[in-house]
């Protein structure tokens, strides 16, 4: 595997960070959803996005 260079650990960083806010932020507006089929929708996008951050994670190992 190649070495990140300091910009491009920087800009994963970021990234993993923009996801995890994207979680956070689906899994709460799926708290407050009282439509059953709304919240099953925005626990499929928390999940999809907490994908996103695992898998930008796996980068840095």
């Amino acid at each position: 595997m190649s070495t990140l260079t300091t910009k491009e650990l920087t800009a994963l960083s970021e990234q993993i960070k923009a996801e995890q806010v994207l979680v956070k932020k689906y899994r709460k507006m799926a708290e407050l959803a009282s439509d059953g089929a709304v919240k099953t929708d925005l626990n499929s996008f928390a999940d999809k996005h907490q994908q996103h951050a695992n898998t930008l994670m796996g980068f840095l190992q």
